[in-house]
């Protein structure tokens, strides 16, 4: 199939994408109407490849909760994630910017994550003040190192530092 990754969205027709696909363009449009539509589907395909590993790893959490192993390990896991899905991640989150639909697709993952590692830290016996504000914004740190050491790659930064700061920083604030 045509990847977008290498044209991006606005470039990509349903004809090259039926074409690059090996099918027809009656069969493409058998199964989705336009190409916003096959965009959608990417995108559930796309945040389900995401959400799935973070949501594995949480629903095998066990007490006691090893705070700094939980952010240690998240860290390499999106990070991760990003390098294995980098060009398509950065078309998708493009994308955000102007379509609503992607951007709400975005926010209830982010929602989804968020509510999910709350309610298991919860479960498992874990008492801090505002949790649900300090795992979203733990979430976000995460995401933000992710984007940086995967992405923007500043020469002046050491990485590994970084990732050390960032641990420092949200195991201080899940304190």
């Amino acid at each position: 199939m045509l990847r977008a990754s290498s044209v991006g969205y606005y470039n990509a027709n349903t004809t090259e994408i039926a074409k690059k696909a090996g099918v027809s363009i009656g069969i493409l449009y058998g199964y989705f109407k336009d190409k916003k539509d096959i965009l959608v589907y990417v995108i559930d395909i796309y945040i389900q490849k995401v959400a799935t590993p973070i949501m594995e790893y949480f629903k095998n959490l066990t007490a006691p909760v090893d705070i700094n192993g939980i952010i240690v390990d998240l860290i390499e896991m999106t990070t991760n994630i990003h390098k294995k899905n980098a060009n398509l991640h950065n078309i998708l989150h493009s994308l955000a910017v102007s379509d609503d639909h992607v951007r709400r697709k975005f926010l209830s993952l982010e929602d989804h994550i968020t509510i999910n590692a709350t309610d298991t830290l919860k479960n498992l016996g874990v008492k801090i003040d505002d949790l649900t504000e300090k795992v979203h914004i733990a979430m976000n740190s995460i995401q933000s190192f992710s984007h940086e050491s995967v992405y923007d790659r500043h020469e002046y930064i050491d990485y590994e530092k970084m990732k050390f700061e960032t641990i420092a920083m949200i195991n201080a604030l899940l304190k």
